[in-house]
């Protein structure tokens, strides 16, 4: 029996004082030796067990071994996800990959947006592809300082796909006016179908281009002035093409431009697995193969459901649905105005 122990002994009949200077041991070293052997029974006491359903090391060392390898680096946790499904391989939910790279960045909102009480707010609801369309402009720098090429983009709101583009040296209500018909002619857009979205930049306001709407039934909407949140589906599109590993900054001519842009909106529209479509590719939903695409990777969580069940606490796992409706500000009666688009058509 040690000194320490000796004094705990003495305590319940003498107390602490008494004990220590009857062991000629001093009171603070006393005290010190206590603390250590409470902070270490504390200690022990929070060790906490891995649960039975955690992956093991090998199987986290596959996930990060799989998100850093060449062909993942660059993609996020839930494209990553969205691909092995495809592949039929399951490694662990996207919100795991989330936790085993450790990534606590929170997404924040843009800057505060002016609005102006004399304009009207747009409120508008796709529920189909080729039923809303958003377009925007956005400068790419050329070889030299003050040296620009204008990108048109249109986006079918609900799917997501790209479905006109131009890169052009200038911008021009012409060049919008002839971009707009042609895709429609592309997608084949009947009359009353459609509702074009944009801001209020020259070209979209300008005359030529309201005309062409006007014969071809289609519906003119635009931003209120200074929000740019009035158009988040070109917004985020074009950021997220700025923010590709690949993005050069600047062109070297018209021609490397339209080549990249080429090469970007092949992969956007083919094997971008978007997050607001059920981690579908915007041409998967565009063209009607979203149902068969999401019954496989069913049967995928199924089989790892089966395999190992105490991995999911919830149960039986499903993959991402599809979106009943899109919007550019939710409207207050969601199905009413979706209601009213299909009456127009």
């Amino acid at each position: 029996m040690t000194l320490m122990q000796g004094v705990t002994e003495l305590i319940p009949h003498f107390g602490i004082k008494a004990s220590c200077n009857l062991l000629n041991v001093p009171r603070a070293n006393y005290n010190r030796w206590r603390a250590d052997r409470k902070s270490v029974s504390v200690a022990k006491r929070n060790v906490r067990s891995r649960p039975p359903r955690s992956l093991d090391d090998s199987e986290i060392r596959q996930v990060e071994e799989t998100l850093n390898s060449e062909r993942f680096v660059d993609q996020s946790p839930r494209a990553v996800y969205a691909t092995l499904l495809d592949e039929a391989k399951y490694l662990c939910s996207w919100r795991t990959m989330y936790r085993i790279m450790g990534r606590n960045r929170p997404v924040r909102e843009r800057r505060n947006q002016l609005r102006h009480p004399r304009y009207e707010k747009p409120q508008l609801v796709a529920t189909t592809p080729n039923q809303l369309w958003s377009w925007d402009i956005t400068r790419l720098m050329g070889p030299s300082k003050g040296v620009y090429y204008q990108l048109y983009v249109i986006i079918d709101v609900y799917s997501r796909y790209i479905t006109g583009w131009m890169i052009a040296d200038r911008e021009s209500a012409e060049l919008a006016t002839r971009l707009i018909k042609e895709t429609c002619i592309k997608q084949r857009i009947q009359y009353g179908q459609l509702t074009v979205h944009a801001d209020r930049g020259s070209s979209m306001m300008s005359k030529p281009l309201a005309l062409l709407m006007e014969d071809l039934g289609i519906r003119k909407s635009h931003s209120r002035p200074r929000v740019s949140n009035d158009n988040p589906f070109s917004e985020s599109q074009f950021k997220t093409m700025k923010y590709r590993p690949d993005y050069p900054g600047r062109f070297g001519s018209l021609q490397d431009a339209r080549s990249w842009a080429d090469s970007f909106f092949t992969w956007y529209n083919s094997r971008h697995y978007h997050s607001g479509i059920g981690l579908l590719s915007p041409a998967t939903v565009h063209y009607g193969n979203a149902e068969s695409v999401l019954i496989k990777r069913q049967r995928v969580l199924e089989s790892a459901y089966a395999a190992r069940p105490e991995r999911f606490v919830k149960g039986s796992p499903t993959v991402p649905e599809l979106p009943e409706a899109v919007w550019i500000n939710r409207p207050i009666s969601l199905m009413e105005l979706a209601g009213e688009h299909s009456k127009a058509h």
